[in-house]
């Protein structure tokens, strides 16, 4: 009874009562609602450009009605394709590598027993993590310079002659995917490192008692403890599956690798931006969007359906 009638009063007071209670809380969380709405949300009226012949004189909605002759443009045209292929791949080999590997060093890690040596190695592999594109870039063909970088210097000691690294488009996926584990692998450990601390420690003792070592441990008490918190970050990069690094690309990219460097979002760029064609480009983005929400939707469906964990 007395619960049902402290339900009672709350409801009672209303809205403003929270407000005034809370409002430091309110506070703090409408920072990032405001922000997504503003920076997100608001510029979703722009869309319209992909279906008209944007003339920046006359504003957006003033310009030329054209429906969809800017995707049909697109797809017709074998330069997309190949652009289109080159996000796929550098996608998915992205998302093969950079998903477990988290995993891994989050696994491997809880294992060490030294709690210094813990939380040191737990910093220094998010630092990278911090380090500007641009940065990590300078860093990367200083290392692979065929004159003075590191890796080419260890090969010619082994009588191997200089690889142009950054000169060969064979190469330009590798160093995209391997620069992006070395930079992320730390940070991405967080959300894994979090969900183990939140193991049922009994588990682990009664596994002692039963006679588990630590490999049993891990693939019968740590994995599945883990498994809805991997699903949730597996369903959130497939999300991210098309967006691949910007940046990076523009940066590593040369006229020699452009062949297998040029991905959806530095074609937007150069087409849609330097090229002025805005309609154009806005046509492309917004293809890139509705396909990795469908994957999106796709592969929550298929989660729920698997494993009973889901975004929504």
């Amino acid at each position: 009874m007395q619960a049902t009638a402290n339900s009672y009063v709350e409801k009672k007071k209303g809205i403003l009562y929270f407000l005034k209670r809370d409002w430091m809380l309110y506070l703090i969380i409408s920072i990032p609602i405001i922000h997504t709405f503003i920076f997100k949300y608001c510029p979703m009226g722009g869309i319209v450009i992909a279906f008209k012949q944007f003339n920046p004189m006359v504003g957006i909605f003033k310009s030329d009605w054209v429906g969809v002759k800017y995707f049909k443009q697109f797809l017709s045209d074998s330069t997309f394709w190949n652009v289109f292929k080159n996000t796929i791949l550098l996608s998915i080999y992205n998302l093969l590598w950079s998903t477990p590997m988290p995993i891994f060093f989050a696994l491997m890690l809880n294992e060490v027993r030294s709690t210094r040596f813990k939380k040191t190695i737990q910093t220094i592999s998010y630092l990278p993590y911090f380090v500007s594109t641009v940065v990590m870039v300078g860093i990367i063909f200083q290392i692979l310079s065929p004159t003075t970088g590191i890796v080419n210097h260890i090969l010619s000691l082994f009588h191997i002659p200089p690889i142009m690294f950054m000169g060969e488009s064979k190469w330009f996926r590798t160093i995209y995917i391997a620069s992006g584990i070395w930079q992320g692998t730390g940070y991405s450990a967080i959300m894994y490192f979090a969900a183990l601390t939140n193991i049922d420690q009994e588990l682990y003792e009664a596994a002692n008692i039963d006679g588990a070592g630590r490999w049993g441990r891990m693939i019968h008490i740590t994995l599945p403890g883990i498994m809805p918190i991997i699903a949730v970050m597996f369903l959130l990069n497939i999300g991210n599956v098309l967006q691949v690094s910007f940046e990076k690309v523009i940066l590593m990219q040369k006229p020699i690798t452009i062949d297998v460097a040029e991905v959806i979002n530095s074609y937007v760029y150069k087409r849609g931006l330097v090229g002025m064609d805005y309609s154009y480009g806005t046509a492309v983005g917004l293809f890139q969007s509705i396909i990795s929400f469908v994957l999106l939707i796709f592969a929550n469906k298929i989660s729920k359906k698997l494993s009973e964990t889901s975004l929504w």
